[in-house]
């Protein structure tokens, strides 16, 4: 597959950040530091973010560079869809999910992410997708690489709960979505997921 500029700034990256976590030669340790600049600067490039802020990211990451893993809940009810409105962009929707912690297995991650940010309890049924960010088209751009985690969940119980993710939330049919935050999920994938999830189809998709 051919590579992009952001494609080949965050192998340069990736290389810088596994280079100073390995080496131990002050002469390597400079070159990857310097590698780890000119990163920084293509990454700002690319993903419209400051330098400054790409290099506090790069000093938070160490050890060998691996893609951050995002999950996502799609959960129906009556045949509804579970959208939560996002106060993180502009009010846009999206499933409930966000990043896994450490020492954090997957889908204990997704039933955190789900009860902060809806105030359910969920049980989770299946990985249906895990597909690459950066394959699907995502917009903005990040600077580090992500794999994201579609689950098919199911709520056991509780009730919503105002929290300061997420101002409301709704169940929506398939022919009434609302403007979705691409950032973190796009129509096509909901419809796919929708199909998949009604067909029963227990193949999880991937890339």
């Amino acid at each position: 597959m051919p590579l992009n500029a952001l494609s080949i700034a965050r192998e340069l990256q990736a290389m810088a950040q596994t280079g100073l976590h390995f080496s131990q030669d002050p002469y390597d340790r400079e070159r990857y530091n310097r590698l780890a600049e000119i990163a920084a600067e293509m990454l700002s490039q690319g993903s419209n973010q400051p330098v400054a802020a790409i290099r506090e990211w790069q000093a938070a990451e160490f050890g060998y560079a691996t893609p951050k893993v995002d999950t996502r809940a799609f959960i129906l009810r009556d045949g509804k869809l579970l959208l939560i409105r996002e106060n993180a962009d502009g009010g846009k929707w999206t499933l409930p999910g966000g990043w896994a912690d450490v020492n954090e297995c997957p889908s204990s991650a997704i039933v955190r992410e789900v009860k902060e940010e809806t105030g359910y309890s969920c049980r989770v049924h299946q990985l249906l997708a895990v597909w690459d960010r950066e394959q699907h088209g995502h917009e903005p751009s990040f600077p580090f690489h992500v794999y994201k985690l579609f689950f098919h969940c199911e709520i056991t119980g509780g009730q919503h709960q105002p929290n300061v993710e997420s101002s409301e939330l709704h169940f929506f049919e398939p022919g009434t979505l609302p403007e979705l935050s691409v950032s973190r999920v796009q129509a096509r994938q909901l419809h796919w997921l929708w199909a998949k999830v009604r067909a029963r189809d227990v193949m999880t998709d991937f890339d």
